[in-house]
């Protein structure tokens, strides 16, 4: 597995609980979860836009694939209006979550200073829930 390196996005996510929705069938089960949230990083400060939703598909062998996808609007480090759009992925089995758990993150910006460095898919996520609430973290891979 591959070790995280230095933090490059660190994201605060607020799950919108009265939009989601969930479908079971014969071969699983699909729960949409709608969110936004705050961006806090030395790259890039704004927002999750509200249009963020996190689908998590779980077959019938119970190995659930969440697959968030959302876009971040703010300023980079230099004042510069930017957005960044995530699609992460994670894949768990036996119906359970590791605390932290880790994804596989892709980036693509807008940002001239940061889209070489973004784009070229060598991150890792982790998310891990405290009593703020669920945080993703996206970090170099080492």
């Amino acid at each position: 597995m591959a070790e995280k390196g230095k933090l490059i996005l660190e994201i605060l996510v607020n799950t919108d609980r009265d939009r989601t929705r969930t479908i079971e069938t014969k071969t699983g089960t699909v729960r949409m979860i709608p969110f936004s949230g705050i961006v806090k990083s030395g790259i890039m400060t704004g927002i999750v836009e509200d249009t963020g939703v996190d689908t998590q598909i779980t077959n019938q062998n119970g190995v659930r694939h969440m697959s968030a996808r959302y876009l971040l609007s703010g300023r980079d480090d230099e004042g510069n209006p930017c957005s960044i759009y995530v699609e992460n992925n994670g894949w768990f089995t036996n119906g359970e979550r590791p605390k932290p758990f880790r994804t596989v993150p892709t980036f693509y910006t807008d940002s001239e200073k940061y889209a070489d460095y973004l784009q070229r898919n060598a991150f890792i996520g982790e998310g891990l829930r405290d009593e703020e609430g669920l945080w993703i973290r996206f970090y170099e891979i080492k």
